[in-house]
Order: structure tokens, then sequence, then C-alpha cells
């Protein structure tokens, strides 16, 4: 359904964030991108939303395909009205409007009927954001506003919808509620994610493929289950070594013993 081939993006036609990146998301699956901080996750949601100029980005060279037709030159709206829509880190809501206020941005490219579809789906889908729907949004707790983050993206009616580090800054039980909705929304409705996150357990417990991106470029890829079994994912994503965990003193400078980059 998605693809990258061989994408490379500059920042201030200077800093090369991302090298050669070639990535597929298949329709109606959950994979998984994973990397560290920095490592050019979030550069490469915003190349395929079309987003990457609002911070002096761009695309050098390489192409990004939704379908079989190049969306690399398509604005943000165009991208959205494909049926493509991210959920940015760290949510992004309008913090001085309400929650249905919020909601309804997110039906921007709907007619009235569908926004109206679309509320009633969220508030089935989130009871919490229904209790909380005449609230502002900047006064919920960070679960609640990324409740209402993934639901304003789903106002859209994706066909693939981005997730941008939905875990950051949540609770476990909160985090366990959301994964939960994304696998349901994916086995129920076919909706294609592509799941960006530091948390490696997590995303691997929920996709059926992934891929790790250090220092811009792809390093290693595979099956879910293959990557999670991979003896240098265990140790540096996972925090194992030989079935033992290991001290974050050992894991933060695993850099300089990653085969993968030698």
């Amino acid at each position: 359904m998605l693809a990258l081939s061989n994408l490379q993006v500059f920042y201030d036609k200077s800093i090369e964030a991302v090298r050669d990146v070639s990535l597929e998301v298949p329709a109606g699956r959950i994979v998984a991108l994973l990397g560290s901080n920095g490592a050019g996750k979030s550069t490469i949601l915003k190349a395929i939303s079309g987003v990457l100029s609002q911070e002096d980005g761009a695309i050098s060279s390489g192409a990004i395909h939704l379908e079989g037709d190049i969306i690399s030159d398509k604005s943000p709206r165009a991208i959205i009205e494909r049926g493509l829509l991210q959920v940015p880190e760290g949510r992004a809501l309008f913090a001085t409007l309400t929650v249905e206020e919020n909601l309804v941005m997110g039906g921007f490219t709907r007619t009235r009927a569908e926004v109206n579809e679309g509320l009633d789906r969220i508030y089935a889908l989130f009871p919490r954001v229904k209790e909380r729907k005449s609230q502002i949004a900047g006064y919920l707790s960070g679960g609640e506003q990324q409740m209402v983050a993934i639901g304003r993206a789903l106002m859209g009616r994706p066909r693939l919808l981005m997730l941008d580090e939905p875990s950051l800054g949540l609770a476990p039980q909160i985090v366990d509620a959301i994964f939960e909705t994304i696998i349901t929304l994916n086995r129920e409705s076919a909706l294609t994610v592509l799941l960006v996150e530091q948390n490696a357990q997590l995303a691997l417990q929920v996709a059926s493929y992934g891929y790790i991106i250090e220092n811009g470029r792809i390093v290693l890829d595979g099956s879910a289950e293959k990557l999670a079994a991979n003896d240098d994912v265990q140790e540096f994503y996972l925090g194992f070594s030989g079935g033992a965990r290991k001290s974050m003193r050992d894991v933060k400078h695993y850099k300089r013993r990653k085969r993968w980059l030698s």
C-alpha cells in the first residue's frame, strides 16, 4: 500500500536526516518503525505526510508511493484526501478548543453527515473522550489527549494511519488500552498502520513486520517474531542479553558494539 524507495531527506539543505531508506507497509498490516531518539523516525513520517517544508526540510532523492502513485510531490491536504493520516508525536491538539472541536477539525475534508457519523464512532471507541467532549483539550490528562489525537485522525477516515510514539509519557495501563484500540481497528476495519515507537517490546507485540532505523538509515528488518528473537535487538532494544536483563549503563553504550553497523 505504502512504499518508500531510497528516500533521502535534508534539513536546511545541509543536514542529512534520512539516507536511502526503503520500506513497505502492505495493506491491512501493522508495521513498526523502531529506533532511538533522533534516529530519523519522525522525519520519515513528516516526509510521507508532506510537511517537511514547515521545518526547512526537503526530500532530495527517492520516492514515496501510495497504492502505486507517487505522493512525494503532493500537498498535505492531497495526501490526507488519499486516506493517509498521522497522529503526531506529543499529540499536538488545539489546546484552547474543546475535545469535540478538536475532533471536528479532524474531519475538515468530510461532509457534515460524515463528521456526525465519525463523532459517534469515536465516542463509541473511546467512552472517556465522550465524557470529556465539552472540556478544553489542554486540561486533559496525557492519556486522554492521546485518545483525542487518535480520534481526530480517525475522523478523516484513514485507510493508512501513522502513529508517532503513541506510548510516549503515558502510564502503562493507558498505553495498553490505546494499543488494544489499535489492534481492534486493524482487525475489525482492516486499517493499515505504520507505528513509530521507541518501545520496541510493545511495538513488536502488535506489529507483523518491523524496521530498525539508526542514524537515518534502515539497519535491520524482518518479521516481528524474527526481530524479537534477534540477539542484537534483544540486547540493544529490549534490554536483555542471554536471558538476563542488562543494566541501563550497559545498554546505553550499545552503539560501540552493534554488529549491524560495524
